[in-house]
């Protein structure tokens, strides 16, 4: 598979965002500044178990990472496991982890912080569901009582957004905490300073509509606003968000018939073509950025311009005034 066209597009879009170690920024100024070939590679994968976090955990091994795996269903981190680590050298941790409950994802976080030596690297949350049953069915709702309502099946939301939310409150947390790092080599173009990335897996569905599928596109429409907005201002800080969406891929999310029909016309989305997104994440320059992944390669997918002026201008001051939300008075 090539993605010629698409790395000739990349090449156009100047770096954004990005602390450059030319450039200096108030809160880069008197700190030390440590190559990232001096640290051990080190990530973090929600839902690294199956699927996409699989794949991706097997990918970063095989580049000499060491990965810490938090999945509800740690069957496919055992079989990893058993794969790469030896008596005498553990690459790979993994632990048993409900995404959508706080409580859970911080007493795995703290153990992976133990595990990993106390500075993580690369943070992914992936864990995700498909959407689900929400309401009663229209012959199921005509049915009930006229003063009977039942209560919606969230299910998709708690895993999907909150959980993935609760994964980059303690990355953001934690990257505050390490020092910047050069990644990239220093001197070059390339090289700019960071604390940390997340890496998000969004959707299509992001951006696409899906009339079927209203609440994983509504959790994944807000994980590519998130990582546009987000993405710009943590990256005055030195930490980068960014996001793969793919369209569809052979996960376990849906039925292999569904995947055999998608296969038979060539639809389905290879995984190669995931991971190679991934390392373009990790070795750019830049955050708020999303990766759109089909059957034929991946592409950088711009976001929506402004209507006119006054409405960029209007953005802007939006951003002003919400600044102090989270870094307080300045």
């Amino acid at each position: 598979m090539s993605n010629a066209p698409n790395k000739q597009r990349h090449a156009n879009l100047a770096p954004t965002y990005a602390p450059i170690l030319s450039q200096s920024t108030n809160n880069h100024k008197e700190e030390l500044h440590r190559d990232m070939g001096d640290q051990p590679k080190t990530a973090y994968i929600t839902g690294g178990a199956s699927g996409i976090g699989l794949a991706l955990s097997t990918h970063l091994l095989s580049k000499n990472y060491k990965v810490f795996i938090a999945d509800r269903n740690t069957a496919g981190a055992t079989h990893l496991a058993d794969q790469h680590n030896t008596p005498n050298n553990t690459v790979l941790y993994y632990a048993t982890c409900d995404t959508s409950s706080w409580e859970s994802q911080l007493s795995v976080f703290q153990a992976a912080l133990k595990a990993l030596g106390g500075r993580i690297s690369c943070i992914f949350p992936i864990a995700g569901i498909g959407e689900k049953k929400w309401l009663p069915f229209p012959s199921e709702s005509c049915k009930q009582p006229t003063d009977s309502f039942t209560k919606p099946d969230l299910s998709v939301i708690d895993v999907d957004l909150t959980g993935v939310l609760y994964t980059i409150a303690l990355a953001i947390q934690h990257f505050r905490r390490q020092d910047l790092v050069v990644w990239g080599d220093r001197g070059s173009e390339d090289s700019y300073l960071l604390r940390g990335t997340i890496g998000l897996v969004a959707s299509v569905c992001g951006f696409y509509c899906v009339p079927s599928l209203p609440i994983y596109t509504a959790a994944k429409h807000a994980l590519i606003g998130l990582t546009r907005s987000y993405g710009a201002l943590l990256w005055e800080e030195g930490i980068a968000v960014n996001a793969v969406a793919p369209n569809v891929v052979r996960t376990g999310i849906s039925a292999e018939e569904f995947y055999h029909s998608l296969e038979k016309e060539s639809l389905l989305t290879p995984m190669d073509v995931l991971m190679e997104a991934f390392d373009v994440m990790l070795a750019r320059a830049k955050s708020a950025v999303v990766y759109e992944c089909g059957a034929k390669g991946w592409t950088v997918r711009e976001g929506a311009e402004y209507l006119d002026e006054e409405s960029g201008r209007c953005c802007d001051l939006l951003k002003e005034r919400g600044r102090k939300l989270h870094y307080g008075l300045e």
